[in-house]
């Protein structure tokens, strides 16, 4: 069996642990002779990397472990590029999130405004990356999480229009099917066949087939969200996460109020912004909650398993920890088996790669452009859809024409996400602007210069000169 050649492009991030540990896991089944971690950032990326030198001294010892900042030794003769970097860190994620609420406009990571800052920083570096991987790996596939993902679609088509291997993907939807699968008789998102389309943080499920029946079981899930409650059965109210419990629950909400398709979660804050903006705080926001969770429990973790200089046989063996799973503990409080408290993250992304290296079709959430897969919507789109994946990357599985409301919304977005990659690319203030009264969170023209103008000093060199 081939043995594959892997890097992890922001290997400083708080997910790369989980999908270290996760190669780990399915190594008789995706054979590894080499995993690199690369990042920018040398320091930030030190922790993990130490981390990652016990855990493959111990689990993976026929695998090469390297972390580096040099691109030649990282990307050099490589199979599967998996790519998740945050250009400007989570300091910057704070600026996006903060100064559109000074204005009572929306102020997050991906959505709104703050998705427009990330994108025009994560445009310029994305492609930097593609170039460096192609440079040294021509024929590696690079499979991408890095955000706002719909803004990097779009900038990676136009720039890399042939390249097939380079595939676009988000988590999220995953994370959805994972939480509500269940409601159809205590499925598991690996028990069904999603058909679901839109662009990235603004899609809906149309339907889940049950794998050996055909069954359409998305009926069943939407008739217990209108009739509200589930919590009672999907228990998502014990995770420690105040965020989730009440996007998880607006869900419920949202299906009420347009019942025909279960949306993806970052709808919400299109589609009420108000009780958005009123339910965050301007002076602690989701970015906050993550410097001061995710980032330092994954540094304690890294840091006690230095301290001891082993895994195995301690309460860090992977053994142990992913054979309890994901799991109320004693307390009724949600146990996640990933350090990240993201079950989705590093399992979707492996089982993308299996699917391509050993040809096996199975069926995954990616953007592709559009040309005639949903007929009404225009062709350039990069709509995220159900694709079958094997050795040559994604076949697009066809949808139905969009509904009048599905189709104005993704219009406007798409006319958003088209002017945000024109203003980074071209360097155009105008663009900019634009970009930021179409975005239906913010809408007002002097409020949009308002917040375009801070972006751009906050930001400095993070972005493009617009002119």
């Amino acid at each position: 069996m081939k043995q594959f050649s892997i890097v992890i492009a922001g290997g400083g991030s708080t997910y790369t642990p989980d999908m270290l540990e996760m190669l780990c896991l399915v190594r008789e089944h995706f054979p590894l002779r080499r995993v690199v971690l690369y990042d920018n950032d040398a320091e930030r990326q030190e922790h993990i990397g130490r981390f990652g030198e016990i855990l493959y001294r111990e689990y993976y010892p026929e695998a090469e472990f390297v972390y580096t900042t040099d691109e030649e030794t990282a990307f050099t003769d490589i199979d599967f590029a998996l790519v998740q970097i945050r250009p400007g860190g989570l300091k910057m994620r704070e600026m996006d999130e903060k100064i559109p609420l000074k204005y009572g406009v929306i102020g997050q990571e991906t959505c709104g405004p703050g998705g427009f800052a990330y994108g025009m920083r994560s445009v310029p570096a994305m492609i930097e990356l593609v170039r460096a991987i192609r440079r040294w790996s021509p024929e590696a596939w690079i499979l991408n999480y890095s955000n706002p993902a719909a803004i990097v679609a779009e900038a990676t088509k136009r720039v890399f229009p042939d390249d097939f291997r380079l595939i676009n993907i988000c988590d999220m939807p995953i994370s959805i099917m994972d939480i509500f699968c269940p409601l159809a008789g205590g499925r598991k998102r690996t028990d069904v066949e999603p058909r679901y389309y839109g662009l990235n943080h603004f899609g809906w499920f149309t339907a889940m087939y049950d794998k050996k029946t055909g069954e359409d079981v998305l009926p069943e899930i939407l008739e217990k969200l209108k009739r509200g409650n589930c919590d009672d059965e999907l228990g998502f109210s014990g995770k420690n996460d105040a965020y989730w419990n009440f996007t998880f629950k607006h869900l419920e909400k949202m299906v009420q109020d347009f019942p025909h398709s279960l949306p993806n979660t970052y709808l919400q804050y299109y589609l009420y912004p108000q009780t958005m903006v009123s339910h965050t705080d301007p002076n602690y926001t989701r970015a906050n909650t993550v410097i001061d969770g995710r980032e330092k429990r994954v540094k304690a973790y890294c840091d006690e398993i230095m301290s001891l200089g082993k895994i195995r046989g301690t309460k860090f063996d992977l053994d142990r920890k992913y054979s309890a799973g994901s799991h109320k503990n004693a307390d009724g409080e949600f146990e996640s088996a990933t350090i990240a408290h993201n079950d989705a993250h590093a399992t979707y992304i492996v089982e993308l790669a299996m699917s391509i290296a050993y040809n096996q079709n199975e069926v995954f959430l990616l953007m592709v452009e559009n040309n005639g897969i949903v007929p009404n919507l225009s062709d350039g789109m990069m709509l995220e859809v159900a694709c079958r994946v094997g050795a040559r990357g994604g076949e697009p599985l066809r949808i139905q024409p969009a509904g009048t409301f599905e189709k104005g919304l993704l219009e406007g977005q798409y006319a958003y996400e088209k002017l945000t990659v024109d203003a980074a690319l071209e360097g155009s203030y105008q663009k900019a602007l634009q970009a930021l009264v179409v975005n239906r969170t913010v809408v007002d023209t002097d409020l949009a210069r308002r917040i375009l103008d801070e972006y751009i000093a906050v930001n400095g060199e993070h972005f493009p000169v617009l002119k």
